[in-house]
């Protein structure tokens, strides 16, 4: 038996958030950045201790939550629930950024993070569960007797998801001394940018020496990389199983088609429904050129699963052979389409939230979950974006290292297969046969955008993301 405690102690630490619905606003997060700031140049001039400023910083902060979105306090405020989800997205968005370059958290903003984290996941501390425990009496006799407990889900997982979060920001520290590698400014002359490896205008660019990373710097960066992207799946799977426990909400069911053909297109359809399905010929086939059309697959897999499990669990009672075929095939169809909405979630993790999940949150009111399904969300980002930089340099390097090999190469008239003045000849019969292929292999290798290329098919990370891909970041979902 679950239960929250409803004590009015935890009624006063319960808070309530202006309602986003899953977008974080700028004017909330520059506020709590003012307010901080406030407290902490008064502290700096004496007038107030330490301690008395994180008390005033607390009450200030839990006070808005309370009233929600309503600042006249009227009461029509949003759930706890969703004001503790709006309020670690507002929290991470504003200590984090968007992280544009590989360091250390500044040292007052990692304190921030660290307190103000521990204020908003204090509240899963009452909630609790009823379990039996074995109980001796004075005289002897032994009892059974119920006890509170720190609700399951949440006691294995804040352990879990603060372990996460210390890794992350250890991963960060980890680049402090480092200077293997450089940023340049987006300003700076062409003659001086770096390289970006998608089309972020904004960011900085990165600049490797010459020949590119040591080999040793090389494995460090891949070490930090792999580090990143351990934290990124596990809190992926952790915010996967929370959204899945979470009921679908009656609004969002309204809004569904009757037919889980009409939710996916005749074309897709079609392509899920063949006899033989092969679920990556399926994602090759399909245009994911832009986040928006990625995120439209994924909305329409979603719909169409929850439309073919309405369907199944309203007619599983029929018995008649018909209906079992139906069942049978719709049961199938499920199946694929959450196969190929796993592999989405899996080269895409970086995408905003679906309209499913949206719903969810909105209208969930759990306070647990809502706990869980923010902290995991942030981290995910968190470490995604740390991966992302972290590819950005590894790009970098490995065109330096393209580079310095095209100029050890040898020259164009000496080259197997060219002429003199360093034109391709004509196709021979060796060719055609095969006897010069050890030649192409070697002028394929030497030409990096077709390196670039094998080395994109080589990459079995299902992790990556393609560059022209723009992530956006959790505190915009």
């Amino acid at each position: 038996m679950v239960e929250e405690e409803q004590t009015a102690e935890v009624t006063q630490e319960e808070p309530m958030a202006v309602e986003q619905p899953a977008d974080v606003k700028q004017t909330e997060s520059t506020s709590d950045s003012e307010s901080n700031t406030k407290y902490q140049n008064a502290a700096e001039k004496g007038k107030m201790d330490l301690g008395f400023v994180d008390i005033e910083q607390m009450r200030e902060k839990f006070s808005k939550l309370l009233l929600g979105e309503d600042m006249s306090g009227g009461g029509k405020g949003v759930s706890s629930a969703l004001a503790l989800s709006n309020a670690i997205t507002n929290l991470a968005a504003s200590v984090f950024g968007e992280q544009h370059k590989l360091g250390p958290m500044k040292e007052d903003s990692k304190k921030r993070w660290r307190k103000e984290v521990d204020w908003l996941l204090s509240v899963t501390d009452h909630i609790v569960e009823f379990v039996p425990v074995q109980h001796t009496a004075r005289d002897g006799s032994n009892m059974e007797i119920m006890v509170t407990k720190q609700r399951k889900d949440l006691l294995m997982n804040i352990p879990a998801l603060k372990k996460l979060d210390k890794m992350l920001t250890d991963c960060l520290d980890n680049f402090k001394d480092q200077k293997e590698f450089w940023y340049v400014s987006k300003d700076a002359n062409e003659s001086e940018k770096g390289v970006q490896r998608s089309d972020k205008w904004w960011l900085p660019t990165v600049k490797v020496p010459p020949g590119g990373l040591p080999e040793e710097s090389r494995k460090w960066m891949q070490k930090q990389k792999d580090c990143a992207n351990q934290v990124l799946k596990a809190s992926m799977a952790i915010n996967a199983e929370v959204l899945g426990e979470m009921e679908i909400p009656e609004n969002y069911i309204d809004t569904l088609p009757k037919h889980g053909r009409d939710s996916l297109g005749d074309v897709t359809y079609k392509s899920i429904t063949v006899e033989f399905f092969d679920p990556g010929q399926f994602l090759a086939s399909m245009d994911l050129t832009s986040e928006h059309k990625i995120l439209d697959l994924k909305n329409k897999m979603e719909a169409s699963i929850v439309i073919w499990k309405r369907k199944m669990h309203q007619k599983e009672s029929r018995s008649s052979w018909g209906s079992s075929a139906k069942l049978e095939r719709r049961e199938l169809f499920e199946e694929r389409a959450e196969t190929i909405l796993l592999l989405i979630k899996q080269q895409f993790p970086g995408l905003p939230q679906s309209s499913l999940d949206i719903c969810k949150i909105e209208s969930n009111r759990d306070v647990g979950h809502a706990v869980l399904e923010s902290y995991s969300r942030v981290l995910e980002s968190l470490a995604n974006t740390v991966m992302n930089r972290i590819e950005d340099v590894l790009y970098a390097d490995d065109l330096a290292q393209d580079s310095a090999n095209n100029t050890k190469s040898p020259a164009p008239d000496q080259t197997p297969g060219n002429t003199h003045n360093g034109t391709p000849s004509s196709t021979t019969i060796s060719d055609i046969i095969g006897w010069g292929s050890d030649q192409g292999e070697t002028e394929m290798i030497d030409d990096f955008s077709d390196n670039r290329l094998m080395e994109e098919r080589a990459d079995n990370k299902v992790t990556r993301k393609p560059p022209t891909i723009l992530t956006n970041h959790i505190w915009k979902s």
